[in-house]
């Protein structure tokens, strides 16, 4: 009779330590009482999770374009010799240049070719270029080598939309005369605004280039075709 009692209370003992024992943990961590999840598992690092893979950003196909390679530069930057200026430039071609359209830029101070002749070496490099820049400033318009430039590239075409001007501490009242007919870009307001509206006109216009390459292909193809259909009756 003693055993019997003796085993019973042991067993309730044993119940009571147990469910001690689980109340203090859930008291601990109650997370894992509402969820059941063990505290001793931890959730999965991040570099075990599974990333989406790395897309390329694709850029404008006119940037590939033969239209575009068949010349040498994308742009040339005309500016004067003031030290503001030339620094000015610098830095307009660095942003041009390391923009993810990587934009060929002629700058004069940087890539003339030493002991050729001055005015020959400017108007091959007009040719090789696709559009010019003019920074314009009060320094620009008191040197006779700008005011030179900038008339043989309006020389080019006088209403042609491969010239970009831009202002950089002139009042419009200054703005030349020969230039009334084309919008010029204010660097003075926001010279990051600005950067990137050049890199834009840039684009566009060799976008521009190649739809109207494109059309005189297919305009030439459809002549072409019609003469063969005449000359076969």
């Amino acid at each position: 009779m003693c055993i019997v009692f003796l085993s019973f209370f042991i067993s309730g003992w044993f119940q009571k330590l147990f469910k001690s024992k689980v109340f203090l943990a859930t008291q601990r961590d109650p997370e894992a009482k509402v969820t059941g999840v063990s505290p001793s598992l931890s959730p999965p690092s991040s570099s075990s999770l599974e990333t989406a893979p790395f897309k390329p950003q694709k850029l404008p196909s006119a940037l590939s374009s033969q239209t575009r390679w068949r010349r040498k530069y994308d742009l040339l930057v005309c500016h004067s010799v003031a030290d503001i200026d030339i620094e000015e430039a610098k830095r307009l071609v660095s942003f041009l240049e390391a923009s993810p359209c990587s934009l060929r830029c002629f700058l004069w101070q940087r890539d003339v070719c030493p002991g050729s002749a001055v005015p020959t070496e400017f108007c091959q490099v007009v040719q090789e270029c696709h559009l010019q820049v003019l920074l314009i400033t009060p320094n620009f318009l008191q040197e006779a080598w700008c005011m030179y430039m900038m008339h043989q590239t309006l020389a080019e075409g006088p209403v042609s939309n491969r010239l970009i001007p831009l202002i950089l501490n002139l009042s419009h009242a200054q703005y030349p005369r020969e230039l009334k007919f084309y919008f010029y870009i204010n660097l003075s307001r926001n010279t990051g605004q600005a950067y990137s509206l050049i890199n834009k006109t840039v684009l566009k216009y060799l976008e521009d280039q190649v739809k109207h390459e494109k059309t005189h292909d297919c305009s030439m193809d459809s002549t072409g075709n019609i003469i063969s259909g005449a000359d076969d009756r």
